[in-house]
């Protein structure tokens, strides 16, 4: 074990990032390999892995082999050596100290001061907005509190997505505002964890704030000093908490890889159901016809199919309850009708297609009222969405004619005419108020703001950095909701 950690560090510039063709950090990181710095930085290591250790049951060697060398090395080594490089041990010692006084003049002035600020630095958690994409995005603090800051960034911006919840250590170099090398991206509902345990240290007890103040200092402190903890301070001491929150979402998320939650416009799971009904004898293809024809619900497309519409509006079920969470697929006319499913004429059979299991109990329904004794029972088949991913792996890829800019203006115009929707729509995640009456109050607001963060932000992880959903704008739907000033 420690002879791999040595072996890590004085590889790590072999795997992280680079800066004029070698790590910003390689004459420190060979410095740190030193027996002494060594025991040091392998004692801030296993703070970052062993809660991560009892709470997922692996060893640290499994850990590495569960998420992958390469990484374990760009995330967990280098939020625990950037930890690291923050400690004080003996007698105040401190590792970047050192090698400046001892090595700092075969370094640029540049690297030395970047140096200086990342020993001081503290990792916190921050939302990201306004992103330039190989230059800059702003940074606000979720657990200090403040203005978001402008941050200088090229690697980073390419792919991180709008309201990404990230762990990072924020450096002021000369004029600009960067970030360090060690960056953690977190899912909204981890976030969200992290601020509670966060908010939980704030009610410690005072031995608890004593080791703490002890922890952070490296030496034993008067009542002044744990008294006066800051949150900065209890952040400086409590870095390896985002470490094991990161792992043990990934852990989980390797372990059990999710599946997408995919609904229609009524919050039903997505299930594709096909019910076939077999004519009854002396039933003609023109007696079926003839009563679906009869009927406002089915409009004819062709000679042998109808679509199955409904001019009602749908509750937003699924966006409400897990905003961003659901994925929905519906087809809408232009007339604003929602078609919840088809009706074909095959050879002496009806066959209905929809979305859902719930659909198909409401289509049996109408369909065994209109068609009567002129059908018998139909016999249902069902295809869930872990069987739709399964059947794809194994089918041969098909190519569809259509470019990616005509894919993507008609995926754009759905999504337009959905949320268009879902802004009359009452929302469960906003106390059963629709988006335009929940903003007309200060906590409502709040509560929009929320949802709308979480809807652009899945959006944007749901495909490539340039495909059709994750290249949607939301911003007119910020300013239709008069909050365009608090997207950023």
């Amino acid at each position: 074990m420690i002879d791999y950690l040595r072996v890590a560090m004085n590889d790590f510039h072999h795997t992280s990032g680079k800066m004029a063709g070698k790590h910003i950090l390689e004459g420190l990181i060979k410095w740190s390999a030193r027996d002494y710095w060594a025991d040091c930085f392998e004692e801030i290591l296993e703070e970052h892995l062993l809660a991560a250790c009892d709470e997922t049951g692996l060893e640290i060697d499994e850990i590495v082999s569960t998420i992958s060398e390469d990484l374990f090395m760009s995330t967990v080594w280098a939020c625990a050596f950037e930890d690291f490089v923050t400690r004080e041990f003996d007698d105040g010692e401190n590792v970047i100290d050192e090698y400046l006084k001892r090595r700092g003049w075969k370094e640029s002035a540049s690297v030395r001061n970047y140096m200086a600020a990342l020993r001081n630095s503290t990792m916190s958690l921050y939302e990201v907005s306004d992103i330039v994409p190989g230059t800059s995005f702003r940074a606000r603090d979720l657990i200090r509190g403040g203005e978001p800051v402008l941050i200088s960034e090229r690697s980073a911006t390419r792919s991180l997505k709008p309201w990404d919840c990230i762990a990072a250590r924020v450096v002021q170099v000369g004029a600009k505002t960067q970030i360090g090398g060690a960056v953690l991206v977190f899912e909204q509902d981890t976030a969200k964890d992290i601020i509670k345990a966060w908010d939980a240290f704030g009610k410690l007890g005072e031995d608890e704030r004593r080791k703490l103040t002890e922890d952070t200092f490296g030496e034993d402190v008067g009542d002044a000093a744990f008294a006066a903890l800051s949150p900065t301070e209890i952040a400086r001491g409590n870095s390896s908490l985002f470490t094991t929150f990161w792992l043990v979402d990934v852990i989980d998320r390797v372990r059990e890889p999710p599946i997408p939650d995919l609904r229609n416009a009524e919050g039903d799971e997505l299930v594709l159901c096909v019910a076939r009904y077999p004519l009854a004898a002396g039933t003609t293809n023109k007696d079926i016809r003839s009563a679906l024809q009869a009927r406002d619900e089915f409009l004819m497309a062709d000679t042998t199919t109808w679509s199955w519409i409904t001019r009602q509006k749908q509750a937003t079920a699924a966006a409400g309850e897990r905003p961003g969470r659901s994925l929905n697929f519906e087809t809408w006319r232009d007339d604003g009708s929602l078609v919840l499913g088809d009706v074909r004429l095959e050879d002496k059979a009806v066959v209905l297609s929809v979305n859902s299991r719930q659909r198909c109990d409401r289509g049996d329904a109408l369909l065994s009222a209109i068609l009567g004794s002129r059908v018998g029972k139909p016999t249902i088949e069902t295809e869930t969405v872990e069987q739709m991913m399964a059947s794809r792996a194994a089918a041969e890829p098909q190519e569809v004619n259509i470019s990616e800019v005509e894919k993507r203006a008609i995926i754009h115009d759905q999504m337009d005419r959905h949320y268009r929707s879902v802004l009359d729509e009452p929302v469960p995640a906003l106390g059963g108020l629709t988006p335009r009456a929940a903003v007309k109050t200060d906590d409502g607001r709040i509560k929009v703001v929320e949802w709308l963060k979480m809807i652009e932000n899945e959006t944007a992880k749901s495909g490539a950095h340039n495909s059709a959903m994750a290249s949607y704008n939301f911003g007119w739907l910020w300013k239709e909701l008069s909050l365009g000033e608090l997207r950023r």
